[in-house]
């Protein structure tokens, strides 16, 4: 099947490389992007890959959330451990060596685990303007985190009126979807003046179970039983429909109310409070894990996973000696997650609590220095972690306190400077370089009630330099030849040095106090030829490599190799920097207009990685690269109407292709001919369009997943959506 899809594509690429075909559809290597260096910047002076989504895309895709947003892109992979996450992969990175910023304040926080996460699921896609992903690493703009790319999000932007009368704009949004039954309400207005401008967006999500596919995919997907409470006993019961992932359901709300003041022409003042909030959401992925037989939790659910952001941003565009342009972004935010497990015919349901309290504040500047222009900023970043713990008896409700996930009142912090001048010194040729220096710190001390550590206390104080250069050629009209070197660094959180949690049953992580940063080094070659109004191709090649990688290895606990947690003897386990990682691969991305209004897009993502396995003391699989994986569509667009017809696919990874950690999971995979954990091929054939009703209300559907596939995409705990029917209605003031 890879065979296939590779000549699929490269079909496709062949077809939009010889296609010359007028159009009237705009497209340039001119476009601009801001999430490079938090300014705008054309398209053809940056030296690496960029993807923009635009609200154009967002309208009319309607995903269920941002991290589908970022997917339907066909070059972002995502994985989900249930139905409310999304984890995004990019190059062969995940989680906390990716970076997710929203509205120019970084999100992520001293609790991002390298296992997956779903916290891009906060960011409203319904209240998002455009989103960027940087591909290669962003640590020169943006510090620690950002190894494998920039997911950068522009929530809406409040507008002003031209005249004396009140600019009154908004929308509101009704949507359903048959494959978890989703009902979703939306509803933004904007109103404007002269110097002021309020906008308000609320968003509502219900998402009941998933239903999976029908055709394709082994029986170990099925969900045929699951736990249910009855008379105050634990009872396995029959699913009436093994189809359906009992329990996958949750549901989510999303707030944003921005004010902006514009005084006079120098100066824009905008305040933001961003709201997000999910209900329980169900761990699918533990639900359907197996002991002795049977089904082993009675429940496993993340509890509602609050964030709130408070941000102010500041800007002044008069000219000084000392810039062109200035802004200052100061931002609180705060988070709140809660997970809780509780064993089938157990009464003690364990409950952990995590409060992170984050303030950042961001100083960036630009200044025009001969022919070239430097940007330049200041940054500091604080976060503090509490963390708790209970265990309730849910038949007598007696609460007693347990281990906390990490250690309570840990700090983290980082401050920053960095530098980069961009310089045109011949109009074919860009060159790009820059330096940062970051020093960052964490304090964390052990609470040894009821683990006896041998340590009471993990300090962590280094710094971080950091750079790039890069060069960009366009030796003639809608060519553009590019060539980067990047480095990156992820500082080790509280997370990665204090944690204390089952990853797999009977495997127990325990903190390490002893843990370094990580560091990275990406050099990428990129060619772009494009015909304005006729066809563009995009060819990127990366190879990165991750030296002092941290990887979860075997360990010991006061010199023992196994402890009791949970009543379970568990083998110790700790992040280590022990690995060296590799990650080289292409990137694809081709489109043509055969017509003004019909066109030919494909995207494929070839990536591969390596990482050094101590136990065995040999290069072995990374985790987070996905196997071959791509997108293809033909989209019609004229006037009112919009229609598109995609294909989606996957290839397989073999067992031995598949990374140790992911062939112990063998609840969520597929066995191969041995019996041994792998992961299919896959591919779905999915159509949607939209109609202009009228100028002020729009209609769109979709049909995903014709030919009702069941598969589950690499990696993820939940089995995708079966055939699904989409139908939305937006109405416009």
């Amino acid at each position: 099947m890879k065979k296939a899809l590779l000549l699929f594509a490269l079909l496709h690429v062949y077809i939009i490389s010889t296609a010359q075909t007028d159009t009237t559809e705009e497209k340039t290597l001119g476009e601009i992007v801001i999430s490079v260096n938090k300014w705008e910047t054309k398209l053809n002076e940056v030296p690496n890959k960029i993807v923009k989504l635009n609200k154009y895309d967002i309208l009319r895709n309607n995903p269920q959330t941002s991290a589908d947003l970022l997917g339907q892109s066909g070059m972002v992979f995502i994985q989900k451990s249930q139905l409310g996450g999304g984890s995004p992969m990019i190059r062969g990175f995940a989680t906390n060596r990716v970076l997710l910023v929203v509205d120019g304040v970084r999100m992520n926080n001293a609790i991002y685990r390298s296992g997956n996460l779903q916290n891009v699921i906060s960011i409203d896609a319904l209240s998002t303007e455009t989103a960027e992903v940087i591909f290669g690493p962003g640590s020169l703009i943006y510090g620690s985190d950002a190894i494998g790319g920039v997911m950068d999000f522009h929530t809406l932007e409040p507008r002003f009126s031209n005249d004396k009368k009140t600019l009154v704009k908004g929308s509101v949004l009704g949507r359903y979807s048959t494959a978890n039954k989703e009902k979703t309400g939306h509803a933004d207005i904007n109103l404007g003046w002269k110097k002021w401008s309020l906008l308000t967006s609320f968003s509502y999500s219900s998402f009941d179970d998933l239903k999976m596919g029908k055709n394709g995919g082994q029986d170990s997907y099925l969900r045929p039983e699951y736990v249910e409470r009855i008379n105050n006993i634990d009872s396995i019961v029959k699913n009436s429909d093994p189809r359906i992932q009992r329990f996958s359901g949750y549901d989510q709300v999303n707030f944003l109310q921005k004010v902006r003041f514009k005084p006079n022409q120098f100066w824009d003042l905008q305040y933001s409070f961003t709201h997000a909030k999910t209900g329980d959401a169900p761990r699918y992925d533990r639900l359907i894990q197996y002991r002795n037989g049977a089904l082993r939790f009675a429940e496993w659910y993340y509890g509602p996973m609050l964030w709130n952001m408070h941000s102010l941003n500041i800007r002044n565009s008069k000219k000084t000696s000392l810039y062109e342009d200035v802004k200052w972004v100061i931002a609180y935010q705060n988070y709140e997650e809660s997970r809780m497990d509780r064993t089938r015919t157990n009464n003690n349901r364990n409950k952990q609590t995590e409060l992170v309290d984050a303030i950042s504040i961001n100083a960036d500047a630009t200044k025009n220095l001969g022919k070239g222009e430097l940007f330049y900023g200041l940054e500091y970043v604080h976060n503090k972690v509490g963390s708790l713990g209970e265990r309730m008896n849910i038949s007598n409700g007696v609460i007693s306190p347990i281990v906390t996930r990490y250690p309570d009142g840990s700090t983290w912090s980082t401050t920053s400077i960095y530098g980069s001048y961009k310089l045109n010194p011949h109009p074919e040729v860009t060159v790009t370089t820059g330096l940062r220096y970051s020093y960052n710190a964490l304090n964390a001390r052990f609470d040894t009630t009821f683990i006896k550590f041998p340590y009471q206390q993990a300090e962590l104080k280094d710094g971080a330099l950091t750079g790039n250069a890069g060069l960009v050629y366009r030796p003639a009209e809608g060519w553009q030849l590019n060539a980067n070197i990047s480095t990156g660094y992820r500082m080790p959180n509280v997370d990665d040095i204090g944690k204390l949690f089952e990853s797999v049953p009977g495997n127990i992580t325990v903190p390490n106090p002893e843990l370094k940063p990580e560091y990275a080094w990406n050099f990428e070659v990129g060619i772009v030829k494009a015909i304005s109004k006729k066809f563009r191709v995009e060819l990127n090649a990366f190879h990165t490599i991750l030296n002092e990688a941290i990887v979860r290895r075997p360990a010991t606990l006061n010199g023992e190799d196994s402890i009791l947690f949970n009543n379970i003897l568990s083998r110790v386990e700790a992040l280590q920097n022990v690995a060296k990682a590799t990650v080289y691969g292409l990137q694809v991305s081709a489109e043509v207009f055969f017509i003004p209004a019909l066109s030919l897009q494909t995207h494929a993502n070839w990536i591969s990685g390596k990482e050094t396995d101590e136990v065995m003391n040999e290069q072995v699989p990374l985790r987070h690269a996905p196997p071959f994986y791509g997108s293809s569509a033909l989209k019609y667009r004229l006037k009112k109407i919009t229609a598109e017809i995609n294909a989606q696919y996957n290839s397989q990874i073999k067992n031995e292709d598949l990374a140790p950690s992911e062939q112990a999971k063998t609840d969520i995979y597929a066995k191969d001919a041995n019996n041994k954990p792998y992961s299919p091929g896959w591919y779905t054939l999915n159509l949607r369009g939209s109609y202009q009703m009228s100028k002020n209300l729009l209609i769109t559907a979709a049909w995903e997943n014709i030919t009702n596939q069941r598969y589950r995409p690499y990696s993820s705990g939940i089995v995708a959506p079966g055939t699904n029917f989409i139908v939305s209605l937006r109405a416009h003031l």
